[in-house]
């Protein structure tokens, strides 16, 4: 069996920056244990499959994604990318719509030479105990100024300044022990203040139990922390760099009950899997 296989630098201006994801169209789904294993031989954050919708009125695809370890309920770097491979197959198509199994329908937008990303607005807002900021705190090796929690699988340390989440050395082990019930994708986020990306907020996030110890640009974290940001910047708007090894930059906006993540995305490789 070949399959079409796609390696996509989203929420990147130039190539070899942003987040890498394949993108793997098929005309059905494989076995479970097949997708995981496809996404370990790529050992990419993520690998996003694509099956045709059978409902058209519902979405345009059906769409799952898997990091080498777990299929995951949200990802936003893989969907942009995904909206990239069809949106380049389709010239006079200005939007796609992919239904999810956790995350409901995600739509990927044509947008001024790139593409905008509409995921829903999942806030962080739930206060954990003085013992669990500390333990946050151990894990990162800095202590944050504040810690929140989104059910058992996000954890948002805030901290003063930009510098200090760049500094930030983690121990991925203790990540993981952090788990309270799920996978944690934790997340480190400051104001960009005087940083030289420029932009508004900088951001790092880590998934040592997904397999994904740092990821590069993490779109699910901006759809966590865009509230809080919204309600501390007082607007709507603002950009967002991810101080990751590549870096990723993306435009940040509320629209209702959506966060809508702007970017580029680069073709890198295109080829055939081969099982």
């Amino acid at each position: 069996m070949r399959l079409p296989f796609s390696q996509i630098d989203a929420f990147a201006g130039t190539p070899f920056t942003g987040n890498p994801a394949a993108v793997m169209p098929m005309q059905a789904w494989l076995a479970d244990d097949i997708l995981q294993k496809i996404a370990q031989e790529n050992n990419l954050a993520e690998t996003a499959f694509l099956v045709p919708c059978a409902d058209p009125e519902t979405a345009d695809w059906d769409l799952r994604w898997f990091t080498p370890g777990i299929e995951v309920a949200l990802c936003g770097h893989a969907t942009m990318a995904s909206g990239h491979l069809v949106l380049s197959s389709v010239p006079q198509a200005e939007s796609v719509r992919f239904s999810t199994r956790k995350a409901g329908v995600l739509t990927v937008t044509r947008e001024a030479g790139g593409y905008a990303l509409a995921l829903p607005a999942w806030p962080a807002d739930e206060a954990v105990t003085p013992e669990h900021h500390a333990a946050v705190a151990a894990a990162l090796g800095a202590r944050p100024a504040e810690v929140w929690a989104r059910g058992s699988d996000y954890l948002v340390a805030v901290f003063e300044s930009a510098a200090e989440v760049r500094a930030l050395a983690p121990d991925f082990r203790a990540i993981i022990d952090l788990q309270r019930g799920g996978d944690i994708l934790m997340i480190a986020t400051a104001p960009g203040t005087s940083d030289p990306s420029g932009a508004d907020i900088v951001s790092r996030a880590f998934a040592p139990e997904a397999g994904v110890d740092e990821d590069s640009f993490t779109g699910s974290a901006h759809a966590i922390i865009a509230l809080y940001w919204a309600r501390r910047l007082g607007r709507d708007a603002f950009t967002a760099y991810q101080a990751s090894a590549r870096g990723g930059h993306a435009g940040v906006r509320l629209e209702g009950d959506r966060v809508v993540l702007t970017g580029q995305c680069r073709t890198v490789i295109e080829g055939e899997f081969i099982l």
